[in-house]
């Protein structure tokens, strides 16, 4: 009986300490995230190798070409042409995502990974960034339908609303 209690106590507890929270104070910055010196570097010889001049920010980099518009915070809803594509070794591998043309995909920038929430504030409405992604700032060590686990991303995103 006292086995039966304490997984409840751990289950109960793991669940509650778990439970991710949608309340942002969407007064303060995009998350801090950094990625780390080996993805980094790893990126800086993918864009080395294709003679690309991007900036820097928390460990990944990005390209910009900027709107006039408003700016989201991670509060905001955004509407967005998008495409994503896998980076291997120096090349861009196959696109495993995009918004349909012609139809914005809309979405709160909270629910994105932490890339977007970091990068997406930089542009104003009318704007394209190109990102490229470590795993660390995009899915991480799981696998996202056809996202491998560990894998380092490039999106192309042009900024069309924020509400």
């Amino acid at each position: 009986m006292k086995r039966i209690l304490l997984a409840s106590a751990i289950l109960l507890t793991l669940t509650t300490a778990c439970k991710k929270t949608s309340n942002y104070d969407c007064s303060t910055a995009a998350p801090t995230t950094v990625a780390s010196a080996t993805e980094t570097a790893y990126l800086q010889t993918f864009l080395t190798a294709n003679n690309i001049t991007a900036i820097e920010k928390n460990g990944m980099f990005y390209t910009l070409t900027q709107g006039s518009g408003a700016s989201p915070n991670v509060c905001n809803n955004v509407s967005i042409d998008y495409a994503g594509n896998l980076i291997t070794g120096t090349t861009v591998g196959a696109q495993f995502d995009a918004s349909t043309a012609g139809q914005p995909a809309s979405f709160t920038l909270s629910g994105l990974i932490p890339a977007w929430q970091i990068i997406l504030p930089l542009v104003k409405v009318g704007g394209t960034v190109t990102m490229y992604c470590p795993p660390s700032l995009a899915y991480g060590n799981r696998v996202a339908g056809s996202i491998p686990a560990n894998s380092y991303l490039k999106f192309v995103v042009s900024l069309r609303d924020v509400k």
